[in-house]
């Protein structure tokens, strides 16, 4: 009978501390609530159109700071349509950060250093475009085009 009863007991024991556990981690973590916010958070979002920069003329840079050459990029970037005519005023400063960040990063890649490292670029971009207009207006970046010049 003793054993049972220990049985018993342990089995509830070991029940409440699980499920204790389990509670606590989900309130600590956040488990269960995050699809439902992110569910509100793409309901809010305003339309987003795609801003044309031009032709950004890229020096493209060894890690050891030679010249490999140039290389045009056509960028577009995704930002709120209420926010594209302030985009287009302040493309001036988006362009003059890029180019003071282009020399010094390395972004030659191949054999000869003609590939320009399209995802260095990119991030390269965001980081101007943060500094140009200021965080959270431009969603997303996007390379359409890469020739070497």
């Amino acid at each position: 009978m003793k054993k049972l009863l220990f049985l018993i007991v342990a089995l509830i024991a070991g029940l409440a501390a699980g499920g204790g556990t389990a509670y606590a981690m989900v309130k600590m973590l956040g488990i269960g609530g995050a699809p439902k916010q992110e569910a509100k958070a793409e309901e809010k979002e305003e339309p987003a159109k795609f801003v044309p920069t031009g032709k950004i003329l890229v020096p493209l840079v060894f890690a050891d700071g030679h010249l490999a050459g140039y290389a045009s990029m056509d960028v577009q970037l995704q930002v709120d349509e209420a926010k594209a005519d302030f985009v287009n005023q302040r493309m001036p400063l988006l362009l003059h950060a890029i180019n003071m960040r282009t020399y010094r990063t390395p972004m030659a890649a191949g054999p000869d250093g003609m590939l320009p490292d399209l995802e260095g670029f990119r991030k390269l971009v965001d980081a101007a475009a943060n500094e140009a207009f200021g965080p959270k207006i431009v969603r997303k970046i996007a390379v359409t085009g890469a020739n070497p010049a």
